[in-house]
């Protein structure tokens, strides 16, 4: 939702177009630089969270954040960057940070790991003792970008000094894009099995819910309307029904032209689609202790 004219209107145009959950942005995503976050802004966040009952908050990092960056300099005003971000997160009292792992524009995937892993390391040495988490966002995979698997997403959690902060935001469009044909059942079912294997379903801490804009595999970003894209309907319908993540907040992503007719339609799409299926049942074994470990709210 949009924070134009105050971080607290977010709140209020979320419940404007019936929403329970709310992403927004913590300064201008385009801008480096920001207004100091002051005491009156907590305040009238706090307030529109009570008046509006939107519980589950959490805020998406600036797209000019790259934690991979080869370059010294600009790894280091990304990471000064993220630490305020995640400043302001704590202030408002926000669950989670989503944050892109990033590209190592030519340096290498191995390389690009380490450099968003020191990252990851050096954010939260500053801020020790905050309760705000960072979600790192599953990638379409394109170019040079990180993040495109479970499995470098595991590999970032197992190597980070500090991985009781650290979880993973699961993008739909991004999933399906990378090549996970999670549009069949078949397919879901294999994605969320790789998911628990390698990064636990414990460590999901929200969804971004939004059909696809080019085929599978293509590792192009292009976010649809629910149900009018490549991915179709099934997977938002198996998600949504299934148990183990009934808890977990999820936003929509999808174009907002127009504006509000599109939110409220793609939520409305979201709703009859979770009402049209029978609740899917957890597997047994590891991966449905660590589904029952989850934690958010819808």
């Amino acid at each position: 939702m949009s924070i134009a004219g105050g971080l607290y209107r977010a709140l209020e145009r979320g419940r404007e177009v019936g929403c329970c959950t709310v992403q927004i942005f913590l300064k201008n995503q385009r801008q480096w630089s920001a207004p100091r976050l002051r005491d009156e802004d907590v305040r009238a966040f706090a307030a529109a969270r009570r008046q509006t009952g939107i519980r589950p908050v959490f805020a998406h990092g600036s797209y000019l954040i790259n934690l991979a960056a080869p370059d010294q300099a600009q790894w280091a005003q990304a990471v000064d960057a993220f630490a305020d971000e995640l400043e302001r997160g704590e202030a408002l009292g926000l669950s989670c940070v989503v944050i892109h792992p990033g590209s190592h524009l030519g340096a290498g995937a191995e390389t690009g790991l380490r450099r968003v892993t020191a990252a990851l390391d050096e954010v939260t040495r500053r801020t020790t003792g905050y309760r705000i988490r960072i979600a790192l966002e599953n990638t379409a995979g394109g170019g040079y970008t990180l993040g495109r698997t479970f499995a470098e997403l595991g590999a970032l959690l197992a190597g980070a000094a500090r991985p009781e902060r650290l979880g993973v935001c699961i993008d739909t469009c991004h999933l399906f894009a990378a090549g996970y044909d999670i549009g069949r059942h078949r397919g879901y079912q294999a994605a969320i099995t790789e998911c628990a294997r390698t990064v636990g379903l414990s460590r999901i801490l929200a969804f971004h819910l939004n059909d696809a804009g080019a085929p599978r595999g293509s590792g192009l970003d292009r976010h649809q309307h629910i149900g009018e894209g490549f991915l179709g309907p099934g997977a938002f319908r198996r998600l949504l029904k299934d148990r183990r993540f009934a808890r977990i907040p999820k936003v929509l992503e999808t174009p907002k032209e127009p504006e509000p007719q599109a939110d409220r339609r793609n939520l409305a799409r979201l709703r009859a689609l979770r009402a049209s299926a029978t609740s899917s049942r957890p597997p047994v074994g590891r991966a449905a202790a660590r589904g029952r470990a989850s934690s958010g709210a819808r």
